[in-house]
């Protein structure tokens, strides 16, 4: 296959044993983990958890992931559509509340062709780094009913340092924006379980509140309360971040009270976390 669902359009080479691309994925569909997760947003999560589809590999090179070793590193086992399908019913089956799709870009054809396969009945909810070609999204419509990017920067010389990314904001904006066009209107089961619409996350970096504040300005200009917004104050020095002195450390509760306080004076709802989610006790085991 020649590839260019990212922003990147590397017009790379994928086969079986090989990918030139940016993100080094082969064609064959790539998964690190298949879980129920419980430490997403309430909505997401409730009491069962969400069916958590980690998929390797991904389109920006975070240099400070938490999910390191398979996000750049690209470990996991090879899944046929029909072998997803199979554990997709394993994960409904559970009693999970929802199935999120993680870091998926790479393989939105066989994604789609699992969901052929086997649509599930709950909420399906794509988790991605905010960084997605408006074209490839326009595939996913009719089969995700939750949008759950991140979005990392108001400031694309920083997106280009820490990511490997200069067009970073617009991109990003303009990625939301069609998730927004394709789910406008925020809605919610009896239990509180999102069934619909659009969560913006976005997480805080040591020494860079200045970025973040941007960040929910762009947020509040340009969709105003159309999505929520998660702030995440869980960062703790991952990956390769012990190179990069600014972000060796984790936020401190003033970093924090900062952005959390230009929060609250734009007005913007969804969920703010405890600066103890701060753990590496929450990063998943990586069991491929």
């Amino acid at each position: 296959m020649i590839c260019n669902l990212c922003p990147r359009k590397c017009n790379a080479t994928r086969n079986k044993t090989y990918g030139n691309g940016f993100c080094r994925c082969e064609s064959e569909m790539k998964i690190s983990r298949i879980a129920p997760h419980l430490w997403e947003e309430p909505c997401i999560s409730g009491e069962n958890g969400s069916g958590a589809v980690f998929f390797a590999g991904c389109t920006l090179k975070c240099v400070y992931c938490q999910n390191y070793e398979i996000s750049h590193e690209n470990n996991g086992k090879y899944y046929t559509e029909n072998m997803l399908a199979d554990k997709l019913r394993e994960l409904v089956d559970s009693g999970v509340h929802t199935i999120e799709f993680i870091s998926a870009t790479q393989y939105i054809d066989k994604l789609i062709k699992t969901l052929d396969i086997y649509k599930p009945a709950i909420p399906l909810i794509y988790n991605s780094g905010g960084y997605e070609s408006t074209d490839t999204l326009k595939k996913l419509k009719g089969y995700i009913d939750v949008y759950l990017p991140d979005f990392k920067y108001s400031d694309d010389s920083l997106a280009k340092r820490l990511s490997k990314c200069d067009d970073y904001t617009q991109t990003t904006l303009n990625a939301i924006n069609e998730m927004l066009i394709q789910k406008p209107k925020l809605t919610f089961d009896d239990n509180g379980i999102i069934k619909s619409g659009v969560i913006i996350r976005h997480l805080v970096l040591p020494n860079h509140t200045i970025n973040s504040i941007g960040v929910l300005n762009l947020i509040k200009e340009n969709f105003g309360k159309k999505a929520l917004l998660s702030l995440m104050g869980q960062y703790v020095p991952h990956g390769k971040a012990e190179n990069f002195e600014d972000i060796n450390r984790r936020i401190t509760q003033r970093e924090y009270d900062k952005v959390l306080k230009e929060l609250i004076k734009l007005d913007l709802d969804g969920f703010a976390q405890e600066l103890e989610s701060a753990d590496k006790s929450y990063i998943p085991q990586w069991d491929y």
